[in-house]
């Protein structure tokens, strides 16, 4: 029997399940700290009260900036789910960039958007 080439339409459709609940709750993750960013839940005086607690601005200043970090993650988290999509609109999804065989199943489903086997991320890695 010829080794598979890539994925039927089914297993296609139910990685897209799987990445479509992830893109779900990414945008929820990611929303959410762009409102903490700017404040949109806040109902404090932040804004308003006197700048005399330096130690605790400093302290606020440090969470925006590894909130920013965060969100800035998570958005590259997105892009990598929905460039998935696409790949498998174009059949090619599951395909390792590099030996052009199928990634194992268990790989795609812990990390719906690789591009490459474990094999192929280790050997780059050495390269």
């Amino acid at each position: 029997m010829a080794e598979k080439k890539r994925y039927s339409d089914e297993e296609l459709e139910e990685f897209r399940a799987i990445i479509n609940e992830k893109l779900a709750l990414a945008y929820r993750d990611y929303n959410e700290m762009m409102r903490q960013l700017m404040n949109a839940d806040g109902n404090d005086v932040d804004d308003t009260s006197p700048t005399y607690k330096v130690l605790e601005e400093g302290s606020t200043t440090q969470s925006k900036e590894e909130l920013v970090q965060l969100a800035s993650r998570q958005q590259k988290f997105i892009q990598g789910l929905e460039a998935a999509i696409v790949r498998i609109e174009n059949k090619t999804y599951g395909i390792d960039r590099i030996t052009g065989e199928l990634i194992p199943k268990e790989r795609l489903r812990a990390v719906p958007h690789a591009t490459l086997s474990v094999a192929s991320k280790i050997a780059l890695k050495k390269s």
